[in-house]
C-alpha cells in the first residue's frame, strides 16, 4: 500500500484556506505519486486555535466529513483525515475520520487524552468511546491522536485487536520532540506494527511544532523522517506481510501471560 504522509503548516483559525490547501495538495500528489492512501495531521482545518473553535469548529463533522469525501471519491484514494475541532450539541470533540477511496466512512474516533500542557482540557471534551480497528485494502488498522502516543494501553489494545498499521496525526511541540520519536520507536517495537506519523510544523501562539513525521517498520526501523521544520510528504509503500513475519520471528504476543498482569 504505497503511502503519502503530509507534513503541512495550518494557517490559525482559517478552515476555508487550510481546506483549499490540502486539496491542491492531495490533487498534485494524486497525479504524482499515485498513493493508495494519504494522511492529514492533527486539527489541521484550524490549529490549536481553541479560544476560537466555538465559533469555528464543524457542526456534526461538516463541512469536513464531506470535503474529505468527495475528495476520496473524485481522486479514489482513501483518506486519513487527520483530526477537526467538531462541535456536537454543546461539547467540542478532537475528531479524526477516515474515508475510502470509494467516499464511504469507514470509521471515526474523538480523542480521548486531552493535552493539560496546551489547554486542551478548557476547550474539548474527551472521546466516550474506545478506539477500534477498522480496514482498508484488507489490512487492518488504528488510529490515535497526539498525546494518545504516550499511553501504551492504547496501541496495545489495537495490536491485540490485530491492528497491522497504527496511525498517529499530531501537532507534537519541539519542545518534547525526542519524546515523539522514541515514543513512536517503542509504539512499533511493542506491537510489532508499522508506525505512520503525520506531524505539523510551524508555530502558533508561541509554541513551536517539530515535524519529524515518520514512517517505522515493525521492527522499530525507520523507514522515512520528515525534517523538523519543512512542508514536505513522505511517500512510501509498506508491505503488510512484514508484520506476520515479524512477529513470526519474535512472538511476543504467543508470549503473553495477560493474567499475571491483573490489578497494574
Amino acid at each position: 500500500m504505497k503511502h503519502a504522509i503530509y507534513q503541512m503548516d495550518i494557517v490559525p483559525g482559517d478552515p476555508e484556506s487550510n481546506r483549499k490547501h490540502v486539496k491542491e495538495w492531495l490533487i498534485k500528489q494524486v497525479k504524482e505519486d499515485k498513493p493508495d492512501i494519504v494522511v492529514l495531521p492533527e486539527m489541521w482545518t484550524t490549529a490549536y486555535t481553541l479560544d476560537q473553535l466555538d465559533q469555528i469548529a464543524d457542526l456534526d463533522g461538516e463541512p469536513t466529513r464531506s470535503f474529505l469525501k468527495e475528495l476520496a471519491k473524485r481522486y479514489q484514494v482513501h483518506i486519513i483525515g487527520g483530526s477537526f475541532a467538531n462541535k456536537v450539541e454543546d461539547a467540542i470533540y478532537n475528531t479524526a475520520l477516515v474515508v475510502n477511496n470509494e467516499g464511504e466512512e469507514v470509521y471515526t474516533y474523538d480523542k480521548i487524552h486531552l493535552v493539560p500542557m496546551l489547554n486542551e482540557p478548557a476547550y474539548l471534551t474527551g472521546g466516550r468511546k474506545q478506539a477500534r480497528v477498522f480496514e482498508l485494502d484488507g489490512i487492518k488498522m488504528g488510529l490515535i491522536i497526539c498525546y494518545d502516543l504516550r499511553f501504551p494501553e492504547l496501541a496495545r489494545e489495537l495490536a491485540l485487536k490485530g491492528a497491522e498499521v497504527i496511525y498517529i496525526v499530531a501537532e507534537w511541540p519541539s519542545a518534547r520532540k525526542d519524546h515523539w520519536k522514541a515514543l513512536q520507536l517503542a509504539r512499533a517495537i511493542e506491537n510489532q506494527c508499522y508506525i505512520i506519523s503525520s506531524n505539523r510544523i510551524g508555530a502558533y501562539d508561541g509554541v513551536e511544532f517539530c515535524g519529524m513525521s515518520l514512517i517505522v517498520d515493525p521492527w522499530g526501523t525507520i523507514i522515512q523522517e520528515g525534517s523538523e521544520d519543512q512542508e514536505e510528504t513522505l511517500v512510501e509503500t509498506i508491505a503488510a506481510s512484514n508484520v506476520d513475519r515479524i512477529r513470526e520471528e519474535v512472538p511476543v504476543f504467543r508470549s503473553r501471560v495477560p493474567e499475571m498482569y491483573q490489578g497494574w
